[in-house]
């Protein structure tokens, strides 16, 4: 089970260093939830920090409707803008730079 988690990891990895992604296109593409998608990021995440010449940036999630986005978790998906409380919140942007 562990090497599994491993190689999901890796493959996240090897896709943010290609394009920026959200959890929903990376979870199309690695065959996972979007929640999943999230909790391996915070892992990758890690050991990215642990390189020297790489990071993980992070475009925060935006309200589409108010442009809102001081969200307080980055690595996460709102379902709702906390200051004009509109659902139409995209979701974060990952890449590996």
């Amino acid at each position: 089970m562990r090497e599994a988690d491993e190689t999901t990891r890796q493959r996240l990895a090897d896709a943010l260093r290609a394009d920026p992604a959200t959890p929903s296109e990376l979870a199309v593409e690695l065959d996972l939830t979007p929640q999943a998608v999230l909790r391996h990021v915070e892992h990758v995440s890690r050991s990215v920090d642990a390189a020297d010449d790489e990071q993980l940036l992070v475009a925060p999630p935006q309200c589409r409707d108010c442009g809102f986005e001081a969200f307080d978790d980055l690595v996460n998906r709102p379902s709702r803008c906390p200051s004009c409380k509109s659902e139409s919140v995209a979701e974060p942007t990952f890449t590996i730079e």
